[in-house]
């Protein structure tokens, strides 16, 4: 089963949340292999207060920085270079689907020579892409698209955040990759509306995948 890899078209889309709403759909593993910045609480932790399934399980990070920056230079920050190979030999065994969440979007660096899209290759795992509908994003979208067709990666389809100008449609249309589903605005986020989400996206995220 192949690992299903959460990536962004940005900062700040909604990835972590779709991360949630998609692990729990599945009763899925999750696992965010660098976390860059956690004043506020892990991404890991989020996500485990936020599953109300009892099969979920949270994998641990294998680099976690202080500072809330590209992973390169948090990284830097703290003197300990990101290995991919040190990633990859700590890649989760589970029969479950795994649900990795990236840092940021494909091209984030995690050192001076690789990116994001590197270790998705790595990890030969299926993509699901976050865009949030905002000024800016058939452009962001388009572009990620790009680089993802470009490297041949396995793409599974879009997941769209939030509600400005619906460009869901045309940014499927242009980029060839379907939408996998649309998740508006949540005046409230939860354990109950992760769940409720969840069961709206079950049927369509296991058609796709």
């Amino acid at each position: 089963m192949k690992p299903i890899f959460i990536t962004g078209t940005g900062t700040g889309v909604g990835k972590t949340l779709i991360a949630a709403i998609v692990t729990e759909a599945l009763e899925a593993d999750y696992w965010k292999p660098v976390q860059a910045g956690f004043k506020q609480g892990t991404d890991s932790l989020w996500i485990e207060q936020m599953v109300s399934n009892k099969k979920t399980v949270i994998h641990p990070e294998v680099y976690k920085f202080t500072m809330a920056a590209s992973p390169h230079i948090a990284s830097g920050a703290e003197q300990k270079k990101i290995a991919l190979k040190d990633i990859i030999s700590h890649l989760p065994k589970t029969k479950k689907h795994l649900i990795i969440e990236g840092a940021g979007g494909l091209m984030v660096p995690l050192n001076k020579k690789e990116f994001v899209i590197n270790l998705i290759k790595k990890l030969k795992a299926r993509v699901i892409i976050v865009s949030k509908n905002e000024l800016g994003s058939i452009n962001h979208s388009l572009l990620t698209a790009m680089v993802l067709k470009k490297e041949k990666i396995n793409v599974a389809g879009w997941i769209f955040t939030g509600e400005y100008l619906h460009y869901e449609n045309e940014i499927a249309h242009w980029s060839g990759y379907p939408v996998i589903a649309s998740v508006k605005h949540l005046d409230e986020i939860s354990k109950e509306t992760i769940k409720a989400e969840a069961a709206k996206l079950k049927v369509n995220l296991e058609k796709f995948l």
